[in-house]
């Protein structure tokens, strides 16, 4: 419904703060209010309303921290580019028959383990002594599987969690140590799902560059200046790049944040067992850090298992909150994960060679194209455009479907994403061929 008074514009309604707040959620969750759209100043929709300007000011400050609204000083509050209630990954576009899906980041389901062995064997210990409420919530073997496999990689010593994936880890860790309103520097072009997540916390990001060495330090140290709390970053396989930290990338940021101890830094690694590239860890320096692995793309998305581990005061809260929600993670899934871990039910090398292969296979086809793409390690590659748009809606046309930039993107300049995880060989050659013509300049394309 429209306002008759103000053409265009929502009628928001409510007496109390909560109600206003709801009135204005619910309007960006029907599309009422777009992306974008200007709210009435404070005083002016208080005099509307007939109420308190406080009693406003608590509405606006609650959408703020919700990642609905966003406000610019003497520019006014707006509607977020992208709401927390409406997440990137769900902007639609409808799939042509017969087309190749690229856009959705999911491993090779050939690559992936059976999970009916695990399953049944973790069935079999249940049957013989049932979890009940108050038993220890962590599955022993997989804490000290993950102990080991941390240790190995030369991830400082820590206790361990283990929770529901690698976004519900780092969504337990921000939450545990940031209030909303508290500045997060962010990867950019970053993983979409982390950056509604920080949007929904209230919390602010702040973008950093990064090139296939992981995040740049120049950038990484003008966002600590610009008063980011806290660091959040990919250890490999990094979503949309491909970018994997290096050994000497990883010292220069070590170096940089020992400088700032009040740093909270978070490292995601759910690039181990898909990856050849080994992990240069960047946490250990501050005093509150965590490293997650999530076992999604090494032994499939439904498991629902990743290990996490950091400093003893930030993994007990996680433990604590934890307890207060869902409880703990399936000991089912806990001690299925350590079975395809202890057998050995993926063989990394292998897993990392096949999407080696099939990554570089395309980005050399498109570099005989000239086209600039990365994609140093994991699942996808990236590919800069001068109109996503266009480029998106080029693709579709020509049997492709690619995840538009907007979905990863802060400030960094247009791009698409292609999960090559899954592409037989013998298609790279008419991939890289629409793939070229997208990516060009509109008046340098060819018609007819």
């Amino acid at each position: 419904m429209l306002d008759e008074d103000n053409p265009g514009e929502y009628p928001i309604s409510g007496r109390g703060a909560a109600e206003i707040a709801a009135s204005v959620e619910r309007a960006v969750g029907a599309g009422a209010l777009p992306p974008g759209r200007l709210l009435p100043p404070q005083r002016e929709l208080a005099a509307r309303l007939g109420v308190n300007a406080n009693t406003v000011a608590a509405a606006y400050r609650t959408l703020r921290e919700r990642g609905v609204i966003e406000t610019d000083g003497r520019r006014g509050s707006r509607v977020r580019a992208r709401p927390a209630t409406a997440p990137r990954e769900a902007l639609p576009f409808a799939l042509p028959p017969g087309a190749r899906d690229l856009s959705l980041g999911n491993p090779d389901p050939a690559l992936l383990p059976p999970l009916g062995p695990a399953l049944a064997h973790a069935a079999a210990r249940a049957a013989e002594a049932p979890v009940l409420y108050g038993d220890e919530p962590l599955d022993a073997e997989l804490t000290a599987l993950a102990r080991e496999r941390f240790d190995a990689d030369g991830v400082p010593a820590g206790p361990v969690a283990v929770v529901s994936g690698a976004l519900d880890g780092i969504e337990r860790v921000l939450a545990a140590r940031l209030r909303p309103g508290d500045a997060v520097a962010v990867e950019d072009p970053g993983w979409g799902a982390l950056l509604d997540l920080v949007a929904a916390l209230g919390l602010r990001p702040v973008p950093c560059g990064l090139d296939d060495a992981g995040p740049r330090p120049e950038e990484v140290a003008r966002a600590l200046d610009a008063g980011a709390r806290a660091l959040v970053l990919t250890a490999r396989a990094q979503n949309p790049t491909g970018a994997a930290v290096t050994p000497a990338r990883a010292g220069e940021l070590r170096t940089l944040l020992a400088a700032c101890p009040g740093t909270l830094v978070i490292e995601d690694d759910h690039g181990r067992g898909i990856v050849s590239a080994p992990l240069a860890p960047v946490v250990g320096t501050t005093e509150h850090w965590a490293h997650v692995h999530s076992l999604a793309k090494s032994h499939g998305p439904d498991l629902r298992v990743a290990v996490l581990t950091g400093d003893r005061a930030t993994v007990d809260l996680v433990l604590g909150r934890q307890r207060l929600g869902p409880g703990w993670v399936s000991r089912l899934l806990q001690r299925a994960a350590a079975h395809l871990w202890r057998t050995g039910a993926v063989d990394p090398r292998r897993v990392a060679a096949a999407y080696d292969a099939r990554r570089r296979l395309l980005l050399t086809a498109l570099a005989e194209r000239g086209v600039a793409a990365r994609g140093g390690s994991g699942l996808n590659l990236w590919v800069p455009v001068p109109d996503e748009t266009r480029a998106v809606a080029q693709l579709l046309r020509d049997g492709w479907a690619v995840a538009p930039g907007t979905r990863f993107r802060v400030a960094s300049p247009p791009g698409v994403r292609l999960t090559v995880a899954a592409l037989p060989e013998e298609e790279t050659e008419a991939l890289a061929d629409a793939v070229a013509e997208a990516a060009r300049p509109a008046a340098g394309r060819r018609f007819g």
